[in-house]
């Protein structure tokens, strides 16, 4: 039994190592430290309490609505229970002058909150559907700025759920991390820790976090340490917090697989489906 067993590992090394690319995308388990809270202080926080948006502390980004295969509208977003819901439906009817199509939302602390450095906390359940997926990340304007650089600013995704419904070996069951600078052109730059599994995330509450410091982004899942990127250099400026769904496609159709999300499975029947989002917390570093 031994002996097969070496076989068949010995098998799937030389696979690896001649096509890496095929396990690159296979989840992993959290498996690092864990977050130590102690030698933090909070700065900032939303527990959702209330029955709507907190507008001191969040944005609609109205200047925004067509995105990527759908629409962001501020009707899609709205508190209730403790949570903030995101929700994302088909509008045969469409809504505020936009055509028919899939409408989802975004909120954002720009104008309101940003933070250089320390720990950034999310505890929600994803959007079950595929064809799209939700995220918690930072921006900075910054990140538009070409210079082969991110020390001016750097979109960092704590997560992304990229992988409803994949089923090879309950792939499904987990997030993506990384991070994008230079901007959104041909001079983009970016790096990944890769796929990692949470604990039933599309039915459970599960946290999601970074630990942001001068030398590197450190990631993790439900104050497990998932990861660590520091490629490109690590943003010293401010940033601030977005909470969003988006629908995989393109010029407000849904039509494409992108990141892997499939098409999306959401019917046109006037179904939803949520993203629940139990609080956000922030904290910086003790003195």
């Amino acid at each position: 039994m031994n002996k097969i067993i070496a076989f068949i590992g010995s098998i799937i090394f030389a696979i690896a190592s001649i096509f890496p690319w095929a396990f690159n995308d296979f989840p992993k388990k959290p498996s690092g430290q864990k977050i130590d809270l102690t030698k933090f202080e909070l700065t900032w926080s939303d527990e959702f309490d209330g029955d709507e948006i907190d507008e001191t502390k969040w944005i609609d980004p109205w200047w925004i609505s067509e995105r990527k295969g759908g629409y962001w509208a501020k009707e899609m977003v709205s508190v209730s229970d403790g949570n903030l819901i995101i929700t994302t439906k088909y509008l045969k009817d469409g809504l505020n002058g936009n055509p028919a199509g899939y409408y989802t939302g975004i909120v954002e602390t720009r104008t309101k909150f940003e933070q250089c450095y320390g720990y950034f906390e999310c505890r929600c359940i994803l959007p079950p559907s595929t064809g799209m997926w939700s995220a918690f990340w930072m921006m900075n304007e910054g990140v538009f700025n070409v210079d082969g650089s991110g020390d001016d600013g750097t979109e960092v995704d704590i997560f992304e759920s990229m992988r409803y419904k994949d089923h090879w070996w309950k792939a499904g069951d987990s997030v993506v991390s990384g991070i994008h600078y230079d901007g959104y052109g041909e001079d983009s730059k970016g790096d990944s820790i890769g796929y990692y599994f949470a604990e039933n995330p599309y039915d459970e509450y599960n946290t999601y976090g970074l630990e942001w410091n001068p030398d590197e982004y450190i990631f993790y899942i439900n104050g497990v340490e998932t990861g660590r990127l520091s490629t490109g250099g690590v943003s010293d400026n401010p940033q601030y917090l977005i909470l969003s769904c988006e629908v995989a496609g393109e010029n407000g159709i849904a039509n494409a697989d992108r990141h892997g999300t499939g098409k999306i499975s959401l019917p046109q029947d006037g179904s939803e489906v949520y993203f629940i989002v139990d609080y956000v917390r922030v904290y910086q570093y003790k003195q």
